[in-house]
């Protein structure tokens, strides 16, 4: 179970893109505690320094300020590489409404730019981050790889668009290319600042500070949470996964399925707390439902996760509570 016994050859090398992010930190630290090589590439826009601060100084561990717009950059970076990880990206429904010319250029063409650096650096594999929003407005739970609706946003869009240039590479280019759309990722070092911070952490701060979170819409929309754990997990599986099961995508998430007002309920009586929400308006280019069905990402990648939103949300509030001021 889980990711800590995947072995890759000796010396193996892995390139994580959006290194100092939130799930890029986190790929760099298990791969490290794995004895392997590790080099980090992040333009610092909306990752932190100090996210990989304690890295900086691991003999295995390489770090280097770049953006992935640039192609020199790149090909840079994928040299020498056996996997990559592709987490670099800007992510938020809501912020890509306002600026889809920034996400086109980053999450598309910077993708296509590192895809097409492992492709001339002959990489083994190149897993990528997708996301849920690509199911659109598809109403029907669990949501299957395969059966999508209208998309809902530029941010939807870009990921829908490196799922296709996934699928090209690796039929036109023998690019073994894996995408993983991620449900609601969730876990220790996700920023929970500022206007488009994720759901999870940002209650868990405000609670701690003794604020009312604002909850946007009624409370009854439903998010398959993934602790962080499981995403690991899935980026590794998919580098060991077999030629056939690469230029296709993935869900990646627990399974499970959480009302967001359970969950507010849920964070007050962990926490102790008992402070009313406010109710806002509902989020632009948002899905109501969501719910992932696994069982494509558990028969081709072996993806197999085990760590439940109840066992993930403990740990994270343990996190918070040692790690905010």
């Amino acid at each position: 179970m889980g990711y800590k016994d995947i072995k890759f050859p000796d010396g193996s090398k892995f390139l994580v893109t959006g290194s100092a992010g939130f799930i890029g930190s986190n790929l760099v630290e298990a791969i490290l505690e794995l004895g392997y090589k590790v080099r980090g590439l992040d333009n610092l826009s909306t990752g932190k320094k100090e996210n990989v601060e304690e890295f900086l100084n691991h003999p295995n561990y390489e770090f280097i300020e770049g953006d992935i717009r640039s192609l020199d950059t790149c090909m840079k970076a994928s040299e020498g590489i056996d996997f990559v990880l592709n987490q670099a990206a800007w992510g938020s429904v809501p912020r890509s409404i306002e600026m889809p010319l920034l996400y086109e250029e980053i999450n598309i063409k910077g993708t296509l730019n590192m895809m097409e650096a492992a492709r001339q650096n002959d990489v083994k594999k190149f897993v990528y981050a997708s996301s849920s929003s690509v199911y659109g407005d598809e109403p029907n739970l669990p949501k299957k790889e395969g059966t999508e609706g209208n998309l809902l946003s530029p941010y939807a869009l870009t990921k829908k668009v490196d799922e296709e240039y996934g699928k090209l590479y690796t039929k036109l280019y023998g690019l073994d290319t894996y995408g993983l759309r991620y449900f609601n990722v969730f876990g220790r070092r996700q920023n929970p600042n500022g206007a488009y911070a994720a759901v999870i952490p940002k209650f868990i701060k405000q609670l701690l500070n003794d604020e009312p979170p604002t909850i946007n819409g009624d409370g009854k929309q439903s998010r398959d949470f993934t602790y962080i754990e499981n995403v690991i997990e899935a980026n590794l599986k998919a580098c060991n996964a077999s030629h056939e099961a690469a230029g296709q995508a993935y869900n990646i998430a627990f399974g499970g399925r959480e009302f967001l007002i359970d969950i507010y309920t849920h964070l007050l009586n962990a926490l102790g707390k008992d402070i009313q929400p406010i109710f806002g308006p509902k989020r632009k280019g948002d899905i109501k439902h969501s719910n992932a069905d696994i069982s494509k990402a558990n028969k081709l990648l072996g993806y197999d996760p085990n760590w439940s939103f109840e066992r993930g949300i403990e740990a994270a509030i343990e996190w918070y509570k040692r790690n905010l001021e």
